[in-house]
């Protein structure tokens, strides 16, 4: 198995935050999801992973900086440094012995345990070498455990009339993979939706990350929104201002009828309640705030403007009197 650092296109002087973003970047890359049909991927993506528990385990990283573990997490037998030795307390000796216990005097090593000088096998048991070593049941200490995957960020924006009455939007998540979120009605703009298992995959069979997505509102042609609320500019004639009357006014639920009370001037503001986003999560449905802009025709007319001059010469008035 390779260097780790080299695996990961680090310097072994890499900070934590460095070996990270580039385990990141490279799994990002090599994703099984982003390359399903190339075998070279994924085992590449199987040696990243690897790598990562290592150099990205603290723990793991000392020790194979010393030397303690391979590149593949098991650890380096160093201490049968004795067999090349010759007897150093505690330690292995060797020695050669022909004929007598081995048939037809072949030559043979015959290895001592301990100083045998100081009372033969000195209480070792090479047993407990391997106990150390593996733990019980042979199984080795330190083995890797589980990890969870990270969790990805996206984002989805929607229609306004998506979150009034709910519906589904596609998301793409950083490894590329596309999904359908459920919208539900009267999601607030910048709430968050958690899809759970749809993240970064876990490591050595660790559960996977989860996704958040965070529900972003499209502008809307005429319609802005307030909060919860709905606010809406709606053109009136200058007779529908004058004399009041009611006129069709557009809704997230369809048209309704709106009154005008007589004498109104542009900028006044009638509320239509409940005409805002519905209610969600324990909170209350918006309002519609409906602001109105005296509109006149958009062609000339001889007659509109022959009828202002005699209204303005009849009933002349000041409108910034208080301004002034």
């Amino acid at each position: 198995m390779r260097d780790p650092y080299d695996v990961l296109g680090v310097a072994k002087s890499a900070s934590p935050a460095e070996i990270k973003k580039a385990y990141r970047q490279l799994a990002k890359k090599f994703h099984p999801d982003r390359n399903k049909d190339d075998v070279k991927a994924k085992e590449r993506f199987s040696e990243i992973n690897s790598a990562y528990e290592i150099v990205g385990d603290e723990t793991k990283k000392a020790q194979f900086d010393k030397g303690e573990i391979g590149p593949d997490g098991k650890p380096r037998f160093t201490g049968f440094e004795g067999f090349g030795a010759g007897g150093a307390p505690g330690g292995f000796t060797r020695g050669w012995r022909t004929g007598g216990g081995a048939p037809g005097g072949e030559q043979h090593y015959e290895f001592h345990f301990g100083n045998e000088a100081q009372g033969g096998r000195g209480g070792f048991d090479p047993s407990d070498l391997f106990a150390d070593l593996f733990g019980a049941g042979g199984r080795r200490r330190g083995a890797p455990q589980p990890t969870r995957g990270d969790d990805v960020a996206a984002a989805a924006t929607v229609p306004l009339e998506t979150v009034a009455h709910g519906g589904s939007a596609r998301v793409i998540l950083p490894s590329g993979r596309t999904l359908e979120v459920k919208i539900p009605a009267g999601v607030d703009d910048g709430q968050q939706i958690r899809l759970r298992g749809q993240g970064q995959p876990g490591a050595m069979g660790g559960e996977p990350g989860d996704a958040i997505v965070t529900v972003k509102v499209a502008p809307h042609p005429y319609f802005k929104l307030d909060g919860r609320d709905l606010r809406l500019e709606l053109p009136v004639t200058v007779y529908e201002a004058a004399l009041g009357g009611r006129v069709e006014t557009p809704t997230l639920d369809g048209k309704v009828e709106l009154t005008i009370p007589p004498h109104s001037n542009s900028g006044r503001v009638l509320r239509l309640r409940g005409k805002g986003l519905p209610p969600s999560e324990g909170k209350i449905a918006g309002d519609l705030y409906v602001s109105l802009k005296i509109m006149l025709p958009e062609t000339a007319s001889s007659d509109l403007d022959a009828r202002m001059r005699e209204w303005r010469d009849a009933q002349p008035y000041d409108p910034r009197a208080k301004m002034s």
